[in-house]
């Protein structure tokens, strides 16, 4: 699976790296990314695969959505405006408040423990560490939407990732992941266009995998223009519960 796409700010310089647990180091990058207006990993527009396959779920309109990791990211309006309640979660303020801003909404804010809960009707935004929430936090939810939560982590910690979504997914929810995935060019296309392997490793003792959907594009890295473009894969799946 390819690498987070959004550049990493240089070392903590105030702790010792090594004291500091990874989810904890990744935290402080993240809340300087939004400090230091480094965000280009935003998409400035809804994902073409969301409004593409979210109807193959099935859902009823007021279908309860979870995002974790939500950014700010405009998925979460396109998701309110099929008649679903979304509930994302975010650590950095300041995109929780800029997403709320951007979109001309007026939240309420409200303490509820460790997080601080900002709302405008069927939009909420649990403002906190993802890793610190409880399934009484969020209340019950039918679907996780999640397009960079996972592939935005450091590979360290995306078992972690897991292991909470694990616990806070109701038996009967989904999970609706969005990947990008490097495709060996070696590889042959039956092989290169099936689950990824750390893909399986993460998700398969706790979830069935359905891989619905593959996209194989040619990209440039925009950092290396002068480098050859490589093969990615957009990949849509769809995971329930065991």
């Amino acid at each position: 699976m390819k690498k987070p796409q959004a550049p990493l700010p240089a070392p903590l310089e105030t702790e010792d790296a090594a004291a500091v647990a990874p989810a904890d180091q990744d935290n402080h990058l993240w809340l300087k990314f939004w400090r230091d207006e480094r965000t280009d990993f935003h998409q400035s527009a809804v994902n073409p695969l969301l409004s593409k396959f979210w109807s193959s779920l099935e859902l009823v309109p007021a279908s309860r959505v979870f995002v974790p990791l939500c950014g700010k990211s405009l998925d979460m309006i396109w998701l309110a405006q099929q008649g679903h309640e979304v509930i994302g979660v975010e650590l950095s303020p300041v995109a929780v408040a800029d997403f709320f801003r951007e979109n001309g909404l007026h939240p309420v804010l409200r303490q509820m423990g460790a997080f601080t809960l900002w709302s405008d009707g069927g939009l909420s935004i649990l403002c906190g560490d993802y890793f610190a929430l409880t399934k009484a936090d969020l209340g019950q939810f039918d679907t996780v939407y999640d397009r960079a939560a996972l592939t935005a982590l450091p590979e360290n910690i995306r078992a972690q990732y897991v292991a909470q979504l694990r616990r806070l997914v109701p038996e009967t929810a989904r999970v609706f992941l969005l990947t990008v995935e490097d495709a060996a060019e070696h590889a042959t296309m039956q092989q290169a266009n099936g689950v990824d392997e750390e893909i399986k490793g993460l998700y398969s003792a706790g979830f069935e995998i359905d891989l619905a959907y593959v996209e194989s594009v040619y990209e440039c890295d925009p950092e290396a223009p002068e480098l050859p473009a490589v093969r990615a894969e957009y990949k849509v799946y769809r995971l329930t519960v065991k």
